[in-house]
């Protein structure tokens, strides 16, 4: 997990609005096996080892349902700590019955894919030894190939699925954004992220670090796709995590600099993409 503390710059949260509080809770609770951290009668903060918030979700009073070709989240990434949590959690998924929307081999890492009630996307993956990465010069080499689910479960499997494992943490953010060049210069330039991936016209990978990518951007919703309204379904943020005040002040100057806005509430910096995501900037604790 040191692609995911300081002094590289990764994703902590991600924050969503739902529909309906109570349906959503259970489902991120018994479903994916987060455990409450907080909670008012519309939200709830979520954790996995109990002191870190992974995943907010909040019933605004005027939701309206998700709309489709917006921008906003694609799906946020749960990464576990082995290979065995992920065998626990598909066979889990199996006995539940609850449907699964793919199973890929990224080389890179192994990972599931599902979405919540309401269509927001989730990832559960684990990654392979970054020793075992390969590297094109400056892109890691990335594939989409079906998961080997029978080698996964055959990973010995002492005690049954449990919830998530106290090592989880937030592996990575995939957005829906309108167009890409103002957007890759917004997170290079801006933000300080490195392209270590792309995929033709329509989708680029970042990361700090050389990860294999802490944040995904593709326009798959279409060139020019509209903000979805802020009553939405959706993503309603999402928190970076810098190594520390100096790389903050240096993020928060860089971003002015390309005329990006910048607002200070409560002693957190907040600014949006091009395409209206709203990003929480943060320092590590």
């Amino acid at each position: 997990m040191s692609f995911h503390q300081p002094p590289v710059t990764f994703v902590s949260q991600v924050n969503i609005k739902v529909q309906s509080f109570e349906r959503s809770l259970a489902f991120y609770e018994d479903v994916i096996g987060f455990k409450v951290y907080e909670k008012t009668d519309k939200s709830a903060k979520l954790t996995a080892d109990g002191k870190t918030v992974l995943l907010s979700i909040e019933q605004p009073s005027d939701v309206i349902p998700k709309r489709g070709r917006s921008t906003g989240l694609y799906h946020f990434a749960l990464l576990l700590p082995d290979r065995i949590d992920l065998a626990k959690i598909l066979k889990h998924f199996l006995q539940s019955g609850y449907p699964l929307q793919g199973a890929s081999d990224h080389l890179v890492s192994e990972a599931l894919y599902l979405a919540d009630p309401d269509g927001n996307g989730i990832e559960i993956y684990t990654d392979r030894p970054a020793s075992k990465w390969e590297w094109n010069e400056q892109q890691v080499v990335m594939a989409t190939h079906a998961l080997d689910a029978e080698n996964l479960l055959a990973e010995d499997m002492e005690q049954d699925w449990n919830g998530l494992p106290a090592g989880t943490v937030m592996g990575h953010i995939h957005l829906h954004v309108a167009e890409l060049e103002k957007t890759e210069e917004f997170y290079t330039k801006g933000l300080g992220f490195e392209v270590v991936s792309r995929y033709g016209p329509q989708a680029l990978f970042i990361s700090s670090g050389k990860y294999h990518h802490h944040i995904g951007l593709n326009t798959w919703n279409g060139v020019g796709a509209p903000t979805p309204p802020a009553n939405s379904v959706g993503l309603g943020s999402f928190s970076l995590v810098l190594p520390d005040k100096a790389s903050l002040k240096e993020t928060v100057h860089r971003l002015k600099e390309i005329g990006a806005a910048v607002e200070e509430e409560k002693g957190m910096f907040i600014t949006e993409d091009p395409s209206g995501n709203r990003i929480n900037l943060e320092t590590a604790k």
